[in-house]
């Protein structure tokens, strides 16, 4: 079985992971590659390391009007870019959007593959959650679910490496002089995850998160997200690794651990490690999530949710195992 795929966006992080993930995966043939700056190269000149059968392939303009015969696209384009040119794009083909224009969207199913994997399955339109939204949102799916927190009542601390700003711009903020040895907090009270982590968090748990509030900071690593949840609610800390050990139980990339995760756990992979500490005395529920932000936050849940739309065993193309150190 081939299906034939092409992604645009390829020369930014999340478009050249995906590229990566799907050069080796057992049913996905790469036969269209697109992109702004990078169009008129082939693939071997902006990754020396790709694999010879793709080597020769040359980027393209991106224009939809002028695709191949594709079987899927992998749409990796800034939040605000992708949804005209998109809704170009002929209904038979599949497209899953790694960017933010779709999350929510009349016509577009929320592609959060580890909570509703049923409701992806078959499916044409597919938008990727955002990296810190799939932390936070597979870290509270089983306490949500089991009524262990309150839903208007989480604060959300998140960590994530430079790679999460992506490839693009010229924002000073993001060079190597202005990250490295230095700690930032970011998109104060309006970052663009909010509302859908709001609306997922009210979906889960028929109740309200109107008190949702959400600080990411930028560290100086390359790749990972590390989300510490405060929650409140009455549960233990065994009722919660219980719950969500019993919530993923058939689930191949959620990993529960009984130790705070490290962002490290999943680097290079498409897992997400969970975990919980609760003192019902003081009401408090802290739970952790880890995930790599361009594996499972990006093009590794892409891969997966594409697995899902094509009938495909959704652990093709990803169990290798993370990078280590």
């Amino acid at each position: 079985m081939s299906i034939r795929v092409g992604i645009v966006g390829i020369s930014g992080f999340g478009g050249g992971e995906a590229m990566r993930l799907i050069a080796g995966h057992p049913a996905f043939e790469l036969v269209y590659a697109a992109g702004e700056g990078s169009a008129g190269s082939r693939l071997v000149d902006r990754f020396p390391g790709v694999p010879q059968k793709l080597a020769g392939l040359v980027i393209e303009k991106w224009d939809p009007a002028a695709l191949p015969q594709l079987d899927l696209l992998f749409a990796s384009l800034p939040t605000g870019t992708s949804a005209e040119a998109l809704a170009r794009v002929p209904d038979e083909v599949k497209i899953v959007d790694i960017g933010g224009d779709h999350r929510y969207a009349d016509g577009w199913v929320y592609g959060l593959a580890d909570v509703w994997p049923a409701r992806i399955a078959g499916r044409s339109r597919v938008a990727n959650p955002g990296c810190f939204p799939v932390a936070t949102l597979n870290t509270l799916a089983p306490l949500l679910v089991n009524r262990l927190i309150e839903p208007g009542n989480i604060v959300i601390d998140a960590k994530t490496g430079i790679s999460g700003a992506g490839r693009g711009g010229a924002d000073a903020r993001f060079g190597y002089a202005d990250t490295n040895e230095n700690l930032q907090p970011y998109g104060l009270l309006k970052h663009v995850h909010m509302p859908e982590m709001a609306r997922t968090i009210e979906g889960l748990s028929a109740g309200s998160a109107a008190g949702l509030v959400f600080t990411p900071h930028l560290v100086p690593m390359t790749r990972g997200v590390l989300v510490t949840l405060y929650c409140r609610g009455r549960a233990t800390t065994q009722e919660c690794l219980d719950a969500a050990r019993s919530f993923y139980a058939d689930r191949a990339f959620v990993r529960v651990t009984d130790r705070p995760p490290q962002t490290k756990w999943a680097t290079g992979s498409n897992l997400s490690f969970v975990s919980y500490a609760a003192d019902p005395e003081r009401n408090l529920v802290i739970a952790m999530g880890v995930v790599d932000n361009l594996g499972k936050g990006a093009a590794g849940q892409a891969v997966q949710n594409a697995n899902l739309m094509s009938g495909l065993p959704e652990t093709a193309g990803l169990d290798g195992a993370p990078l280590w150190p």
